[in-house]
């Protein structure tokens, strides 16, 4: 798939510089196709393609990381009480 994407950035490149130096050319419309049609799209399908190897990531990440004081069973220690008992006024 990377050699797709090489491809893709290597013609994008020559469209960019063909726009650049025809006459009727700007530097401003190859910068333009430059983005639009290169840097744009590959960006997009090279996010798209880490998505597996980001998620595999996270999971490692949470699998290795120590239990947050968040969690309230994190500490193994057993619950205390968390409202104070009502007493009835004599």
């Amino acid at each position: 798939m990377h050699l797709v994407l090489i491809g893709w950035g290597y013609v994008v490149v020559m469209m960019a510089l063909a726009e650049a130096l025809s006459p009727n050319g700007t530097v401003l419309n190859a910068l333009f196709t430059l983005l639009l049609y290169g840097a744009l799209p590959l960006w997009i399908l090279l996010y798209i393609m880490g998505t597996g190897a980001r998620r595999e990531a996270r999971r490692r990440r949470e699998a290795a990381a120590p239990p947050s004081a968040a969690d309230p069973d994190a500490g193994g220690e057993p619950a205390g009480d968390a409202v104070a008992p009502v007493r009835k006024e004599p």
